[in-house]
Parts: structure tokens; sequence; C-alpha cells
């Protein structure tokens, strides 16, 4: 086996490996009373890793299997929805969109691509997230994309932190 060829059976086989430990921790955000959305955003780390270590295909590699998995065997589907859509996807999107060079031009993509999940899970997937949306909520819709965006600015930024010390620590391992 050649080198190229090693490296693709390396990446593929760290996409499987962390695509496990991805949903582990899906599989903990089902079953754990609390924190559901953060531990379901902790198992989109499992992808960014992977992208680091082998590449950008890779990453989806380890997302879509994951995803999948997590579609057929999690107890909680809404979970499952979630890493699909956006908290499992998107560490990897962020990369290339942080590519493009331009600040206001990728934020500019970041909340969109925020805002059409948020838009997808609040009108046609609510039942599985708030089966009971409290009437004041409802009712402001334009609070959820307001509050949501917020929240998603502070979890971006925290993202290219960790992704930042992830980096760091690779690269001091030795990895890619």
């Amino acid at each position: 086996m050649n080198r190229p060829e090693r490296k693709r059976s390396a990446g593929t086989a760290l996409s499987g490996v962390m695509a496990a430990g991805s949903l582990a921790v899906l599989w903990l955000a089902c079953v754990a009373p609390s924190g559901r959305i953060g531990l379901t955003a902790a198992a989109g780390l499992f992808p960014v890793a992977v992208t680091l270590y082998a590449g950008r295909a890779a990453g989806y590699l380890c997302w879509a299997a994951a995803a999948l998995l997590g579609l057929v065997l999690l107890p909680d589907k809404g979970v499952a929805l979630l890493f699909l859509a956006f908290l499992g996807l998107y560490p990897v999107v962020k990369g290339r969109i942080e590519t493009i060079g331009h600040m206001a031009v990728e934020w500019g993509l970041k909340l969109s691509w925020f805002n059409l999940t948020l838009t997808l899970f609040w009108f046609i997937l609510q039942e599985l997230f708030l089966p009971e949306t409290p009437g004041w909520l409802a009712e402001n819709t334009l609070l959820v994309y307001l509050g949501g965006s917020l929240i998603f600015i502070v979890y971006d930024i925290g993202l290219s932190r960790l992704i930042t010390l992830l980096r760091a620590r690779l690269f001091r391992a030795g990895g890619h």
C-alpha cells in the first residue's frame, strides 16, 4: 500500500472511530435529564477533530456516519436531527466558510446558515423540540430569532477557540 492510500485508509478509519465517539455522546444527550443541546454540540467536536487531522472529506464522513447511525439507533430522534442539520455539520462547514477571507461575508453566511436551520426547526420540526411552546414565545418569533442569533454568535466564537486549542494540541502532538 503506497503512502496516499495509507493516509486515505487512516482517515477513513479515524472517521469511523470518531463517529462512534460522537454517537456515544449523542446517546448521552438522549438519556441525560438536562444538557441535551450542550451534549449534542459536544458530539460535533468529533468531526472537527477528524477534519483537522485527516481533512474535510474525512470530517464529512465522520459527521454523516454519526448522523445516519443516530437517526437509526438513538431513542430521541430530535437529538439526531439536531446533530444532522446543525450541531454536527456546522463545525465542519465553518472551516470552509472561514476560508473566504472577508469577515462580513463569513458572518453573513454563518448567520444565514443558523437562521435557515432555526427556521427548519421552528416551523417544521417544532413538535420534536418544543411540543408545548409557551404562548409568549410562540407569539414573539422575532425574539426567538434575535435571541437565537446572539446565542449562535457566542457558540461560534467559543467553537473557534476550541478549534484553535485542538489545532495547537494536534500540531504539538505531531498530528497533521
